[in-house]
């Protein structure tokens, strides 16, 4: 991968906290919702209930897809990512427990704080691992996308 579009793609993922995730529904249809995320270096991570559809979608399928972006007025300034990339539930605890403390915030249950993922049985960790990558920069010109193959 090319050093600058790796950076870009760093920067962009640096710059953000939300994703857009679409799975894919039993019935073929797909599921787009927002998840907070947090990133090591090109690996996401994000947190849902384990009962969610969500959940239960990525249980019989992982590909998900998933974007990453802001608004903007200016049609010309729209930068962001879009990603192929498979999701699989993290088991590994101390794994899931980096994954929390780097979304840099705990989760609280009413008035009481969660400590840690053991403490919030219903959590569950999810690792996205992706395949391809747009990157896309409308200043170079409009729909300028550069794909990327992880």
């Amino acid at each position: 991968m090319d050093q600058s579009i790796e950076q870009k793609i760093l920067n962009l993922l640096d710059a953000h906290h939300t994703m857009t995730l679409a799975t894919l529904r039993p019935d073929g249809w797909p599921q787009a919702t927002t998840v907070a995320y947090a990133h090591d270096g090109m690996t996401l991570y994000f947190v849902c209930d384990r009962d969610s559809q969500k959940a239960a979608n990525l249980a019989q399928n992982d590909r998900v897809s998933l974007t990453i972006d802001h608004e903007t007025p200016d049609i010309s300034a729209i930068t962001g990512l879009s990603m192929a990339a498979h999701a699989c539930a993290v088991s590994d605890p101390e794994e899931a427990e980096k994954a929390l403390e780097m979304f840099g915030f705990t989760w609280s249950e009413g008035d009481m704080p969660v400590e840690s993922l053991a403490d919030q049985e219903e959590l569950q960790v999810y690792r996205v691992t992706p395949t391809l990558i747009s990157v896309l920069d409308y200043s170079q010109g409009f729909g300028h996308t550069d794909l990327v193959a992880c």
